[in-house]
């Protein structure tokens, strides 16, 4: 589903995105450059996750995705994943009376079926019990890899096609897109990396066709409101043309 050009402007008249993603990149690095363990660098991003969240609610940003936890992710130690799948749980279960509070509605994209049970159930109670919420949509890529939903979506159609509902030039782009895990959501408008790694690692390939992007050598468990106000503002300065001029 593709996005308009601009979400609406905010009080000075800054043109805003309606959907930013982010590549949440650098606890590990936060926690090496202050001498403390990995466990606490993801504690940190955490909070900034809350950070951002409250940021996009002032701002009146509508979406936001957040790169949470990757396909490639699983091959990380048994221990650390472990500790990641219990602080996603912890986060989810805490969190939930601020984001009632808050108006928050909560979607989660990937293959969820990995995900640990107790995680998974805690996961599916937050979406449910947030899905009247209508001041943000915050959607957690958790499994997630974009060539694999791209692979899943495709799946999909050769199966109907199989089947003879559906012929082979029948499929468009909006189809293959109402196929993939976003589907109903808006394209992100504005894609933010961290840490100031220069690719967007398997992160919605298909979703950031025309997004802008804006990358920081600052590391998550640092960015705050004057990275997210510098990012908005260079948003705003850019044409957005789509190859049409």
């Amino acid at each position: 589903m593709n996005s308009s050009t601009y979400g609406k402007a905010d009080e000075s008249g800054m043109k805003l995105p309606q959907h930013i993603a982010i590549i949440m990149d650098g606890n590990g690095r936060w926690a090496e450059q202050h001498k403390v363990a990995r466990a606490k660098g993801h504690e940190q991003g955490g909070a900034t996750v809350q950070r951002v969240i409250d940021l996009c609610i002032e701002k009146g940003i509508p979406w936001l995705t957040l790169y949470a936890f990757s396909t490639e992710n699983w091959g990380r130690s048994k221990i650390e994943v472990n500790y990641l799948m219990k602080m996603l749980e912890k986060f989810l279960k805490q969190r939930l009376p601020e984001m009632m509070e808050k108006n928050v509605r909560l979607h989660a994209i990937g293959e969820l079926d990995m995900l640990p049970p107790k995680c998974r159930r805690q996961l599916d109670a937050s979406i449910e019990q947030t899905a009247a919420n209508t001041a943000l949509n915050v959607v957690l890529a958790l499994s997630y890899g974009s060539r694999q939903e791209i692979t899943a979506a495709a799946q999909k159609l050769a199966r109907k096609v199989q089947q003879g509902e559906l012929q082979p030039d029948d499929i468009t782009p909006e189809m293959l897109g109402d196929h993939l895990y976003t589907a109903g959501m808006p394209d992100p408008d504005l894609m933010i990396r961290t840490s100031g790694e220069m690719r967007i690692s398997n992160y919605l390939l298909w979703q950031l066709s025309y997004a802008e992007l804006w990358i920081t050598d600052v590391l998550w468990p640092d960015f705050g409101r004057e990275e997210l106000d510098a990012a908005l503002a260079e948003y705003a300065g850019r044409n957005r043309r789509y190859g049409k001029r």
